[in-house]
């Protein structure tokens, strides 16, 4: 049997921009994506925590340090800019594996900068 499992958190990021013209995703900087083990294009669920709103998409690549968390296309009208959200990503192993996997959870501060 497979199960879904929490592989990666980004916890309580800032919203720092939305960009409605864009075809899709979620721009994440790249020192966030690295620390968080999320690949440019992986699958994403993102959970704003001012509306309630959650969503799917996918990851892309921001400049580094830049703090930048950025809703594209449709996804951004699912948060407005000042917006906490957390972004999650699951990979699916099989029962034994369970227990070897440890979700890394990244804190971040108001500008998106690393706390632990």
């Amino acid at each position: 049997m497979l199960r879904t499992i929490l592989k990666s958190k980004i916890h309580r990021a800032h919203v720092i921009e939305t960009n409605l013209n864009y075809e899709g995703s979620i721009t994440i900087d790249a020192d966030l994506m690295e620390k968080a083990d999320i690949l440019p294009g992986e699958k994403v669920e993102v959970f704003n925590l001012n509306n309630g709103h959650r969503l799917e998409t996918y990851a892309i690549i921001g400049r580094a340090g830049s703090g930048m968390i950025c809703l594209n296309g449709p996804a951004s009208r699912g948060a407005c800019v000042g917006d906490e959200v957390i972004i999650v990503s699951y990979v699916l192993v099989e029962d034994k594996e369970v227990k070897a996997i440890k979700p890394k959870i990244i804190n971040v501060d108001g500008s998106n900068r690393i706390k632990n």
